[in-house]
């Protein structure tokens, strides 16, 4: 083989994945260009109280992340996992129509929890069809290169909504709508590109994913997320804390936007450098980063260092996110890879969503510094553990 082949071959994307990118990228244009409104769209236009947004978010997150271990189990029982992407997208665009017809809170509280009903159902399926389309040697950046282009329509979808708004007077119920043209340009991607060989739907026996059974490097890593998690709150606060340090609205939406830029441009080096040097080591980069800017963001009192400390938050996203999902896929078989990948989503989300509550309560009856700080200690912990832990791992050939 050649110096040009061999170079051509080591930055070649699978189609199934360059395709599933594409479809993240429309998709999260779209979720992104109606996620930064829906807020504004209740408080303003529906009159709702802040407790009522914070009910309905909630609910929709919790739906999602519960969703997520029994979807990756029936896409490992039927050996599918297509259809449930497919389904899980299309749910997703279907919300917004909903959103756009809402006259009162509650259809804004179904358009939600059929948005992350969605979500539920495609996430751990999808990833288990990144796992499946790619080999062991170019699995970081694989995960890398979807986690780009995902984050890439995150940079777009505010910038969008920001555009439109200006365009259209503030019309919130049309960017709605408009919202459901990238959503179904994603959907129709993923139909005609996404291809999935046949498989033999497995039998209960050979499903049975037994937890003495699991490897034990799979339940440390998820012992040490969990840990992790609890200090890892919505990255709501991160808004909050820019705006409690006096940036205008819209200058906070610019920001976490750069957010999404940094987040986007390191994931595929990210992906590159763990199929080089293993996932533990980047990991555990991304959770010293992860303590460096939550410690920071309790400490800082000039809203100047945002713009600091906003974007390396983005590098510690392009070093956890698709590289703890690359590392999972070592650790489990691939048959079983949706199982998995339900249990650690859903047990990171059912910490988030208690993250969220501990963060919000200390914020106010202890003080706005204090989530930030708990966050960067349990962050050092996790990487302290990971790092002593580390010598047990083993993956599953």
């Amino acid at each position: 083989m050649s110096l040009k082949d061999k170079i051509k071959d080591k930055f070649k994307i699978p189609r199934n994945i360059f395709a599933l990118g594409w479809v993240s990228f429309f998709n999260d244009l779209a979720s992104e260009m109606v996620y930064p409104i829906v807020p504004i769209f209740l408080t303003s236009f529906l009159g709702v109280p802040v407790s009522i947004v914070g009910i309905i978010e909630g609910v929709a997150e919790s739906t999602a992340s519960i969703l997520k271990v029994f979807s990756g189990w029936l896409s490992d029982k039927f050996q599918k996992r297509k259809p449930f992407t497919v389904a899980g997208y299309s749910l997703s665009t279907f919300s917004k129509i909903i959103l756009g017809l809402s006259y009162i809170w509650p259809f804004v509280l179904v358009a939600r929890f059929i948005d992350r009903f969605g979500k539920g159902i495609r996430t751990s399926a999808r990833d288990s069809l990144i796992t499946e389309s790619c080999s062991e040697n170019i699995r970081g950046k694989s995960f890398g290169f979807h986690r780009a282009l995902d984050t890439l329509g995150a940079v777009f979808g505010p910038l969008a909504a920001i555009m439109f708004l200006a365009i259209f007077n503030d019309n919130l119920r049309l960017i709605f709508y408009i919202s459901i043209i990238p959503g179904l340009i994603g959907i129709i991607l993923l139909i005609i590109f996404v291809r999935e060989k046949k498989k033999k739907p497995l039998c209960f026996a050979d499903l049975k994913l037994k937890w003495r059974d699991v490897n034990p490097s799979f339940k440390i890593f998820l012992f040490i997320s969990i840990i992790f998690s609890i200090g890892n709150s919505s990255d709501a606060f991160l808004i909050l804390r820019a705006q409690d340090l006096g940036l205008a609205i819209k200058i906070t939406i610019l920001a976490y936007v750069l957010f999404n830029i940094t987040y986007s441009i390191f994931s595929v080096p990210a992906g590159i450098i763990v199929d080089r040097i293993g996932a533990r080591k980047v990991l555990t980069t991304g959770l010293f980063i992860f303590a460096v800017v939550y410690f920071f963001l309790g400490f800082i009192n000039r809203s100047l260092f945002i713009w600091v400390l906003f974007p390396i938050y983005g590098i510690y996203m392009a070093l956890t996110e698709g590289v703890g999902k690359a590392y999972i896929s070592l650790l489990v078989p691939q048959e079983k890879s949706g199982t998995a990948f339900g249990i650690y989503q859903t047990s990171i989300g059912i910490c988030s969503f208690f993250s969220s509550l501990i963060a919000g309560l200390m914020w106010n009856y202890i003080g706005v510094r204090i989530p930030f700080y708990f966050g960067s200690i349990t962050a050092l912990i996790a990487a302290v553990l990971f790092i002593g832990l580390g010598n047990k791992v083993r993956t599953v050939k």
